[in-house]
């Protein structure tokens, strides 16, 4: 593309970021999951179990993205489902050792993918990490301290990438709110 040099900062984002998450499902595909599915598989093996409201807020997409997300990993044998004894109304969706083992291929996936490569490079890490909590901030409803504490400020019961309970996290430069 012979004037990227002149696109505008938006574009040059965009484009890049639709290029690397086609490159991204193209191999993930060879696993039967797509970029989101992993997202959703590692915000379970981290966070444990949790209902489909709560895995679509911490990936930040609608409840009814991530049920068709949750429908084919639940097809692949990558979740389960199961009756909330809380509230029946819902599911807890859990990892299954199935996804545990498709997360563990994906990570290698990602490593051939970036590890060599501009993605890695730290200052551009921070960059985006910035843009995001800046932008998303107002969007997922953020607050961000001037320490650089971030906490949901849309939930009380909400959680960012920490561990269950946690109503607020520092998010290191390279850390993104998932």
């Amino acid at each position: 593309m012979p004037f990227t040099t002149q696109w505008p900062t938006n574009r040059l984002l965009s484009t890049a970021a639709r290029l690397v998450e086609h490159a991204w499902n193209e191999r993930l595909a060879t696993l039967g999951v797509t970029h989101a599915g992993v997202m959703a598989l590692d915000v379970l093996r981290t966070a444990g179990s949790m209902t489909q409201a709560q895995l679509a807020q911490r990936v930040r997409v609608q409840a009814q993205t991530m049920g068709k997300t949750l429908h084919r990993l639940e097809l692949h044998g990558h979740v389960t489902r199961s009756k909330n004894v809380r509230d029946r109304r819902s599911h807890l969706v859990a990892i299954t050792p199935e996804g545990e083992r498709v997360l563990e291929a994906a990570t290698k996936l990602e490593d051939e993918l970036v590890g060599h490569g501009l993605l890695t490079d730290e200052s551009l890490r921070r960059t985006l990490a910035d843009i995001i909590t800046t932008l998303g901030g107002a969007r997922w409803k953020l607050r961000v301290e001037p320490d650089g504490t971030v906490s949901d400020a849309g939930s009380p019961d909400a959680t960012l990438p920490g561990g269950a309970g946690d109503t607020a996290q520092t998010l290191s430069p390279t850390d993104t709110p998932s």
